[in-house]
């Protein structure tokens, strides 16, 4: 095929596939409801996008089933007119996980699943691999700063891939490796339960390949039922195969401590980003390197390591500090699942200890808020105050009787309600201390804004 067509391009796992094709010189085009920074991106490296569902629109090289592949996203309806008409005409349409299933064949494929956790994970992995053995590619579940994008292409064969269990599309991979951050209940609407969600993951570990090696977060509750396999278990308190020792917080606001590892202690590991739900992940990327070297006879540099993770700088939009000053702290995060968001205030509270926090939450999707409303509540209660944006619907109709104050009615403290566009003014009409922005939907669009306007109110204090 010398065309390949996007239908969802600026999703992130979709622009990483884009890339990918594109490097590998063929031509690309594609469909987006919205335009976004990732779709802007994209065009200047030479894809063709419209955002417009118009089967016109469609370019003309891309209009002959014989040289051209379509791939979709399943966030995109069925019933959405370029995906009809693309099947109807004898094009091989294929799901994203699909594709990804195919470009990691012969790799040695480092896979990190979980419902929350999964993509910091993931890119901490591939940063790793770079340090300790110059080369390794990747599929990204969000934009790494290291590398500056979603997609890593470089020598040897460990991959790493961030296994998404929305839509059950992890199960196209057969991993050598695989990390379960988590299997907590989420995208019920596409499960129905907790139990489905499980037993997908499950799934999941009974596809690694014999020889290969899983490791899970403690208290995951995955059944393990592959034998072919070696077990490892990690945390961040001991008890466990891999741990962190002598965790101790540093003037900086980062973490030093040893990790834990079933035949040696990493002694005086420093971590490039703040808070303990990373040192967390960092365990796990650790662990998938080490069971990567063990499996493969391959040596475990200690030493990169460590210089791996004093050099990690991070993802956007995951505990992503915009602001960090005396005055003021502002910091993003992707957060749209209660124990994502839980998990983050904590880590929150232990590198900024004694300190006032407002959140700030777009909720995403009107079946998740339907499904987790109470837990919403309780995590976001785990701050001083609570600003609620409205619910962003991504691919879904509105529910009667489902909006944001289905949480905010259950927040145990001050909660308010704001748009997008007025949360900038809102924020800075109050006396903040530490500001976090939650969610997964185009809260995004409010860094800069937010940002600015922080900024502007202390400007003898701006660096």
């Amino acid at each position: 095929m010398r065309n390949v067509y996007f239908i969802g391009i600026g999703g992130i796992g979709m622009s990483a596939l884009a890339r990918y094709f594109m490097r590998e010189g063929k031509r690309v085009a594609g469909y987006d409801l919205t335009e976004s920074d990732l779709t802007r991106a994209l065009a200047k490296e030479g894809a063709s996008i419209h955002y417009d569902d118009n089967v016109e629109a469609i370019p003309a090289e891309m209009r002959n089933p014989k040289d051209t592949l379509v791939v979709y996203t399943p966030a995109v309806p069925s019933e959405h007119s370029e995906l009809v008409w693309f099947r109807t005409q004898g094009f091989e349409v294929l799901k994203r996980s699909e594709i990804l299933g195919h470009v990691t064949a012969g790799k040695y494929v480092m896979a990190v699943s979980g419902t929350h956790g999964k993509t910091s994970t993931t890119t901490m992995v591939a940063w790793l691999n770079r340090c300790t053995t110059g080369g390794g590619s990747a599929f990204l579940g969000g934009l790494s700063k290291n590398f500056d994008g979603n997609i890593v292409m470089g020598g040897g064969v460990r991959m790493a891939v961030e296994a998404d269990e929305f839509d059950r599309s992890f199960l196209r991979l057969t991993p050598d490796v695989a990390v379960i951050t988590s299997a907590d209940a989420d995208h019920l609407d596409i499960y129905g339960t907790h139990e489905a969600v499980k037993e997908a993951f499950a799934q999941f570990v009974s596809q690694i390949r014999k020889g290969g090696a899983v490791i899970m977060r403690q208290g995951a509750g995955v059944t393990l039922r592959n034998p072919g396999i070696t077990r490892y278990s990690y945390s961040i308190d001991g008890g466990t195969d891999f741990y962190a020792q002598n965790l101790r917080l540093q003037s900086d606001g980062l973490f030093c401590y040893n990790i834990v590892c079933p035949d040696r202690t990493i002694k005086d590991c420093k971590l490039g980003v703040p808070g303990r739900v990373n040192v967390e992940n960092s365990i796990a990327a650790v662990a998938a390197v080490w069971c990567a070297c063990k499996c493969r006879g391959e040596e475990f540099l200690e030493n990169k390591i460590k210089q791996g993770l004093a050099s990690f700088s991070g993802v956007k939009r995951r505990f992503d500090l915009h602001i960090n000053r005396p005055d003021c702290v502002y910091m993003d995060d992707y957060a749209h699942h209660p124990a994502e968001i839980s998990a983050a205030l904590k880590s929150v509270r232990s590198a900024f200890p004694g300190r006032h926090i407002t959140a700030v939450f777009q909720p995403h999707l009107y079946s998740r808020t339907n499904d987790f409303h109470a837990e919403f509540a309780q995590a976001l209660s785990g701050a001083e105050e609570v600003i609620l944006l409205p619910i962003y619907p991504a691919r879904e109709l509105p529910m009667e009787g489902v909006t944001s104050e289905l949480i905010g009615r259950q927040v145990s403290v001050p909660c308010t309600y704001t748009t997008r566009e007025e949360l900038p003014a809102e924020i800075v009409s109050r006396n903040t201390d530490i500001v976090i922005t939650f969610g997964a939907g185009n809260i995004d669009a409010c860094i800069e804004p937010l940002t600015r306007a922080l900024n502007d109110k202390y400007p003898a204090q701006n660096v």
